[in-house]
């Protein structure tokens, strides 16, 4: 299994990164939303900027920056530069797609759709294709950039546990609640429950983590329902 950290970064003072050294953390991702802090996000490249040196510096774990278009971000130009900074500095590097302030998943516009392209050949670029062995994992995204839908299975509860700060598992950042078991609880029985149920937000779902680590499916394990009914006697537990 691989323990990742998913933060806004604020509190990565030096002190706080050689713990997590200490911790055996395999993987970090920071979300930057904007390179200037603005009314929606105070995630910005200028705030954040000192904490990434810092990372550079002294992480012992990979560091991925990922960089969003879509709903909500004001200047789509945006990500083409903290991706270039993030680069630069020797991270991975990803694109996210989000959802709009109502939660729906709209089209790229031709602006955010340029730079999604563009962001993406540079992700995909030669030298980039090692560091991003995981952050690269991202056909999914296609579709989403389209609006369109994917269809899938998505293994959060299993392949997948998101941890809150009060140490429950949840589906995903966007789900909590469900299931909402500690973790010091989360059995087999629920790995197993979890892993076969279909949940009613994967097709427009923009969670990257979530659809990374559920991609070896496509060939380890049936990703169509007929399928998983067919196989659900005993499902292999590979997390």
């Amino acid at each position: 299994m691989m323990a990742g950290l998913i933060t806004n970064g604020y509190l990565l003072v030096p002190k706080r990164i050689a713990a997590l050294n200490d911790a055996g953390l395999d993987f970090l991702q920071i979300s930057i939303d904007n390179v200037e802090p603005d009314a929606i996000s105070k995630k910005s490249l200028r705030v954040l900027d000192r904490k990434l040196q810092d990372l550079r510096a002294q992480a012992a774990f990979d560091v991925n920056i990922n960089s969003v278009v879509g709903g909500g971000i004001r200047n789509p130009e945006d990500a083409r530069t903290i991706n270039t900074r993030a680069r630069a500095l020797g991270f991975s590097t990803s694109i996210g797609i989000i959802h709009d302030g109502s939660g729906r998943l709209k089209p790229l516009g031709p602006t955010e759709r340029a730079v999604y392209d563009e962001v993406s050949a540079a992700i995909n670029g030669p030298w980039q294709v090692l560091k991003n062995l995981y952050s690269g994992i991202r056909g999914f995204q296609d579709h989403l950039a389209d609006g369109q839908p994917n269809v899938w299975r998505c293994r959060a509860g299993a392949r997948y546990l998101y941890v809150c700060e009060d140490g429950l598992v949840h589906y995903c950042s966007q789900q909590r609640g469900s299931p909402g078991v500690p973790l010091q609880s989360y059995s087999v029985e629920d790995i197993r429950r979890e892993f076969l149920t279909p949940k009613p937000c994967a097709p427009y779902c923009t969670v990257g983590c979530v659809h990374r680590v559920s991609t070896m499916d496509f060939w380890r394990r049936p990703q169509d329902r007929s399928a998983s009914r067919a196989s659900s006697e005993e499902p292999t537990l590979d997390c």
